[in-house]
């Protein structure tokens, strides 16, 4: 090779050496995504947040802690309408142990509150448990946020979400009539005030804007049962089936990817999960997506 040539590829090699980098770098540090499976409900909720780096990676001492799960309907925990209260107090256990000052559980329900509360079992489950907060949510609480997302610009949101050190989502997986599932990036809508209707315009990127301001520090997804049809209320048993597993990851988009699969479907189905992926939320392609079983 003469010199000409040698500076030539020298010169190629030095513009391509960042992209080659980020792309080892990327390939070593992976999303991890961690799938707990057992009957034991609160066991292996703390299985998977255990193997994700255990809460004290997420929740220091006297942080506020937000764990946001879905209790939207007037259902009781076995129709898979809302989270299992088993999950939710496990997280919260989790919370607390790490140190946390302070838990708030709450949602912005579809059905009267103070039935959603109870009916879920959410309420009964985290019952005297001290610095623990399940409380319905306070309209005047709402305050509206300059998002500049691509079809939001700004909307009103949950102050306490907000203003919380750490924001736990815990969805449960299922389908909806209108996004096809609802995961951790849907279940964001429980702390948007508002007409939350109008965001059914397009609701892919609307979630996306949401989501890229107000991030998810934790995802658990109760796949312990899911309802796959009719959602997202449900209301038949025999929409339900029963999975046994918990899924915890730091990545929403990652974990709503692999959820995806529990109902047959692949990540590109979901518009909200491409939505949020092409928005640098997080990763949704499975072979980019480290699955750790426990």
């Amino acid at each position: 090779m003469d010199r000409r040539s040698f500076l030539k590829a020298a010169g190629v090699t030095s513009l391509l050496a960042p992209v080659l980098i980020k792309e080892v770098l990327a390939a070593k540090e992976r999303s991890l995504v961690v799938v707990a499976e057992g009957a034991d409900y609160a066991a292996i909720t703390k299985r998977a947040i255990n193997a994700i780096g255990g809460m004290r990676k997420y929740v220091k001492p006297g942080d506020v802690v937000v764990v946001k799960p879905n209790m939207g309907w007037d259902r009781s925990s076995e129709l898979a309408a809302n989270t299992h209260p088993l999950v939710v107090r496990a997280v919260v256990e989790e919370c607390l142990a790490a140190g946390a000052k302070k838990v708030k559980v709450f949602d912005r329900t579809c059905n009267d509150a103070r039935r959603c509360y109870v009916n879920s079992g959410i309420e009964g489950a985290l019952k005297g448990m001290k610095g623990v907060e399940c409380k319905q949510i306070e309209q005047e609480r709402f305050k509206k946020v300059s998002l500049n997302g691509r079809f939001l610009k700004e909307w009103e949101l949950y102050d306490e979400a907000l203003s919380a050190n750490v924001f736990i989502n815990v969805p449960v997986a299922k389908h909806h009539g209108l996004s096809k599932l609802t995961l951790g990036l849907k279940n964001i809508m429980g702390v948007m005030g508002g007409n939350r209707g109008y965001i059914h315009r397009s609701i892919d990127v609307a979630l996306a804007d949401i989501n890229a301001h107000l991030k998810s520090h934790l995802t658990v997804i109760d796949a312990t049962r899911i309802l796959t049809a009719h959602g997202p209320q449900g209301g038949n048993i025999a929409d339900v089936k029963i999975l046994h597993k918990v899924i915890a990851s730091a990545d929403i988009v990652a974990a709503d990817a692999f959820a995806t699969t529990l109902f047959g479907l692949k990540p590109a189905d979901i518009p909200v999960t491409v939505a949020a992926y092409k928005r640098g939320l997080g990763e949704m392609y499975l072979e980019r997506i480290k699955v750790v079983r426990v």
